[in-house]
């Protein structure tokens, strides 16, 4: 049976977004914010998450996408389908059930809004390796379970090393504004919206 609560869970397709949203509960106090990821990063094993998240009672499910995986088949017929499953919030009030879930979305990957700390950017990166790169001239960075675990919290390590996460918001809706009017395809991030929308919750 599940339980309403105004409670966020959080999942991303990997360790990174588990690690950088868990090191956002001190700044989201009055949420609870619930980190989670699949095992293997498939879109099935994502939308298995959603359902258990759904089950659990949970108000809000966001997925945070990164949309480099995203571009080739057959993941990009399978990502539009299951957003277009979760389009309506899930509502069965017998089992009292209410949840919404959204989507957003980071092209090439979640690092961007990271980098988005420190400054902004519009170039398209080719690959990871070269957005990588463009972080770590800004801060150290290194996409493992151990240095994850060494930073003492993504966010705080971001903004003990000169970032902003005020600045990453901006920069992050300005790559939005710009995408939706020049149709660009590549570098934004909607991780912006998704921190008002956790302000407002």
């Amino acid at each position: 049976m599940g339980k309403l609560r105004q409670t966020a869970l959080i999942l991303g397709e990997g360790p990174t977004e588990f690690f950088y949203f868990k090191s956002l509960c001190d700044v989201f106090k009055r949420l609870t914010i619930k980190p989670d990821y699949p095992k293997h990063t498939n879109l099935r094993e994502l939308e298995a998450k959603i359902e258990e998240g759904v089950a659990m009672g949970y108000s809000h499910i966001f997925c945070i996408i990164d949309m480099d995986t995203k571009d080739k088949e057959p993941e990009h017929s399978q990502y539009i389908r299951l957003k277009a499953k979760y389009a309506e919030p899930i509502n069965k009030p017998k089992k009292g059930i209410y949840c919404k879930v959204e989507f957003f979305e980071t092209h090439r990957c979640t690092e961007l809004f990271f980098l988005y700390y420190f400054r902004y950017t519009s170039r398209p990166y080719e690959d990871q390796e070269s957005l990588l790169k463009d972080l770590n001239q800004c801060v150290e960075y290194r996409k493992t379970i151990d240095f994850f675990i060494k930073s003492k919290g993504l966010h705080s390590y971001f903004e003990r090393n000169g970032g902003c996460l005020v600045s990453a918001t901006a920069n992050a809706d300005q790559s939005m504004e710009e995408k939706l009017s020049s149709e660009r395809d590549y570098t934004y991030s909607e991780l912006g919206k998704l921190m008002k929308t956790l302000e407002n919750l």
